[in-house]
């Protein structure tokens, strides 16, 4: 099946068994041959994998400093809760 749109298929078949056309983002297209899609799209896959535990590990140190904030305002406020109870 042919993608026409983002729900539009339409049989197709493929008339090149060597190339194939590979779509590498913002409407762009690139002629490759079979072992050269491969490449691209393993390279692709490294990419957005390196990507994703650089953002996890990002999202981790932000989640720990969150969490010390708010145990630092909690002990703050348990304090002077104290100082108001012992007056």
């Amino acid at each position: 099946m042919v993608p026409l749109t983002g729900s539009m298929y339409v049989p197709g078949t493929i008339a090149d068994s060597e190339n194939v056309i590979i779509d590498v983002g913002t409407g762009y297209y690139l002629q490759k041959d079979i072992d050269g899609a491969k490449d691209y799209f393993k390279r692709k896959v490294t990419f957005v994998t390196e990507q994703m535990e650089k953002i996890q590990a990002v999202g981790m140190e932000k989640s720990k400093i969150r969490e010390d904030v708010m145990d630092t305002k909690l002990q703050a406020q348990l304090a002077a809760q104290k100082q108001v109870q012992a007056q």
